[in-house]
């Protein structure tokens, strides 16, 4: 049974994006919750990851919603989402129709960045794809098969456990003040459910990324 607050997320996912013909899959931490059957720390946004290539059709499927993207021609942009083409990396942060959803995704993208904490606010991620691979990382090159990005058995699309700590490590690591403290909670949460195969994937990958990473020496089975 999971909590009354990961029940509801998960029904406003299911409602926001079952009908979507691209592929998607929810990531984050609230996966990483779904994955653990409980919530175990607020969140300010829902994360779900999407293709690249599939960005007109979620442009159409959320053609109502307020959307402002942000890719590595306009990092910073405040503007809405007309449906330019995106260039990775790219991200949208996404709430329902309204003037009031408008007024606060503002306020998101805005300094200094408050969110409403109300469950509303998506952070809808794009990936790139080869043939049958999910691209995780261009260089070094790390694919993993289309299959990963959908844990089976479950009630949403959900990205399995061993990618969902690939991000978690190496997502921003790189930048002034990561590892983000929240980061390092999801991690050691989920970590504990991996399988051997799981574990042995994540520091292969990890490695190939960041060799000296602090967190490998947790990976080993």
């Amino acid at each position: 049974m999971f909590s009354a607050s990961l029940e509801q997320t998960l029904d406003r996912v299911s409602e926001s994006m079952s009908s979507f013909p691209g592929a998607w899959s929810l990531c984050g931490g609230w996966a990483v919750d779904l994955w653990l059957g409980r919530q175990t720390r607020d969140h300010g946004d829902v994360d779900i990851t999407i293709f690249i290539d599939d960005q007109a059709q979620l442009f159409e499927h959320l053609r109502d919603w307020n959307m402002v993207p942000h890719d590595a021609v306009t990092p910073d942009s405040r503007e809405p989402w007309d449906g330019r083409p995106l260039v990775l990396p790219a991200h949208i942060h996404a709430r329902p129709p309204g003037e009031v959803n408008r007024a606060l995704l503002m306020r998101w993208v805005t300094p200094p960045h408050s969110q409403a904490m109300d469950g509303l606010d998506f952070d809808l991620v794009f990936n790139a794809r080869e043939g049958d691979s999910w691209l995780l990382c261009s260089e070094p090159r790390v694919p993993v098969p289309l299959a990963c990005i959908s844990g089976e058995g479950l009630t949403v699309p959900v990205v399995v456990p061993e990618v969902l700590l690939f991000y978690k490590a190496t997502a921003y690591w790189s930048l002034p003040g990561y590892p983000r403290e929240h980061d390092a909670a999801d991690f050691n949460a989920l970590l504990p459910v991996l399988s051997l195969d799981g574990r042995e994937w994540l520091r292969e990958a990890v490695s190939a990324v960041q060799p000296d990473h602090p967190w490998l020496p947790l990976v080993r089975p």
